[in-house]
This record gives C-alpha cells, structure tokens and sequence, in this order.
C-alpha cells in the first residue's frame, strides 16, 4: 500500500521538478544576462566618457528592463499564438498537434463541461455560466495578458532607454507615442517574433520525423510518421 503512495507521490521536489527546474535555471540565466550586460553597458560609457554604473544602478535602469522585457513579451507571444493557434491549425504527423478530426474547441463531453465533469474536474468546469466559458480559455487568455503587460514594459523602459541614448547625443527627447511607432520599438519586437515563430514552425515539421525517447513532446520511437496528435 505504502509502495502505491510512493508511486503516485514521489515529493515535492520529483513532483515539481519541471518548474522548479526551469526556474532555477532562468534565474541563473537572468543573473548572468544581468552581470554581462552590466559589463557592456559600462564599457559603452567609458567611450562616451561618463560615469560607470555599479551593478544595482545598472539593474534599476531602463537599459536592463528594456533587454528583459523586450525577450518576456517575445516568449508570452509564442505560447498566447500557439495555445489558441492549435484550437483549429493542425499538422499531421506532430504530437504538437490535435488528431486531424478534432479541430475546433471540441465537444463539452471531450472537455468534460457542465453535465459532463467528474468528480475531481476543477470546480468552474462543471458551472453552465460565464465562470466556465473563462475558465475553459483562462490558459490563452492569462498568456494574452501577460504578453500585453510585458510589451508595455518594453515601450515604457524602451522610450526611457531611447532618450537617455538621445540625450547623450544632444538631441530632444521623444514622446511615449513617438517611440512606439519608432525603428527601434518595432526592430526589438519584430526580431524577437520572428524568432518565436520560426522555432514553433521548426517543432511542429521536425516532431513528424524525429523522435526523442521518453519525451512528452515526441511520438514514440516506433509511432509512424503519419500519426497525429500521439505523445510518448
């Protein structure tokens, strides 16, 4: 009996391993990302020929939030277009993709809504109102929202950091409008997008032919390449 528990309980740290994996691993990427682009920022200071910043300062600037915020809404953007994207596009032979005849939102038996949740289906599954048509989008919709918040950061600490690079250049500061329909803002955008998407597009073609053994995003080793839809 105990033995069943432990299999089906493996402890916190098993439990959580992806996320806390993951997380760790960003804030180790981020505290470097930080330190490195201290070390670049400073430089570019020393050839203006103006005072260095210490790594605090450099991490209160608009220079540090643009270059974060700039790769956050890039990331919120992939995952808001690809949750909703896979709703109706398919690509047969991808496990990123629904069986080619369940395109669409699907049934609310398939969903297991209203008079179809079980016993352990999260609360507001079962509701017939406006608490389960939320809840059944909350994933895109959360992802919607945080890219729209992480994009705005970008144009705020990007307007900063644009002026600050202008000011040294002794020209006028710009306006928050202005620098949103600037090179700049949509340079940082557009080359973080393309990126996103080229990946995704990159999954979705090589998961029909490759395999990762044990991976929830491959097929099985020996699933044919026409199946879809089908995870290992």
């Amino acid at each position: 009996m105990s033995g069943g528990r432990e299999h089906r309980h493996g402890g916190f740290w098993r439990d959580n391993s992806l996320t806390l994996a993951f997380g760790g691993a960003f804030l180790l990427v981020l505290a470097g990302q930080a330190i490195a682009g201290h070390a670049g920022f400073n430089e570019d200071l020393a050839v203006d020929g103006l005072q260095q910043l210490t790594l605090g300062e450099y991490l209160m600037s608009s220079d540090f939030a643009v270059d974060v915020s700039e790769n956050w809404q890039s990331e919120f953007l992939q995952f808001f277009l690809y949750i909703f994207g896979t709703v109706w596009l398919l690509q047969r032979g991808s496990p990123e993709s629904k069986e080619l005849h369940k395109a669409g939102p699907e049934s609310d038996r398939e969903q297991r809504l209203g008079d179809h949740a079980g016993a352990d289906s999260p609360r507001w599954a079962g509701t017939k109102d406006w608490r389960q048509k939320l809840y059944s989008r909350s994933l895109g919709t959360v992802m919607a929202l945080l890219f729209l918040l992480s994009w705005l950061a970008q144009s705020i600490a990007g307007t900063a950091a644009h002026n600050e690079q202008r000011l040294r250049q002794l020209q006028p500061p710009v306006s928050w409008g202005a620098y949103l329909g600037s090179a700049d803002f949509w340079n940082r955008s557009l080359q973080n997008w393309q990126s996103e998407l080229l990946a995704v597009a990159a999954m979705a073609i090589l998961s029909v032919y490759l395999r990762q053994r044990g991976s929830p995003e491959s097929k099985p080793v020996g699933a044919p390449h026409t199946s879809t839809g089908v995870e290992g």
